[in-house]
């Protein structure tokens, strides 16, 4: 696969991961907790594949290759770090929502 074409598939990835987190948060909100729980699986599942793609680039880099670092890999790393953070706070706030409710 292309560099490029990596880096794409990091940013879709985690774009994905994001989406699913904030529905997962609508769900609990409207009460519907075995949604939620489902849309948080996808959401840990399209970040498990976002990261396994960094991790991969992080090895070549180790291994010797240049990675070039340029605007579309800092997008990228932003957007799954973002998508890291609202992941984990989703979580929480679906507890929350449950506890509520």
């Amino acid at each position: 696969m292309k560099y490029e074409d990596e880096i794409t598939q990091l940013i879709a990835n985690s774009g994905m991961a994001k989406s699913y987190a904030m529905e997962a948060i609508f769900e609990a909100k409207k009460g519907n907790f075995e949604k939620a729980y489902e849309v948080l699986d996808l959401a840990k599942e399209s970040f498990l594949n976002a990261h396994n793609i960094q991790t991969k680039l992080i090895k070549k880099e180790i291994e010797g290759s240049t990675v070039e670092l340029n605007l579309l890999m800092v997008h990228a790393q932003d957007h799954l770090m973002m998508s890291m953070a609202i992941r984990d706070l989703a979580v929480e706030i679906v507890e929350l929502y449950k506890a509520i409710n």
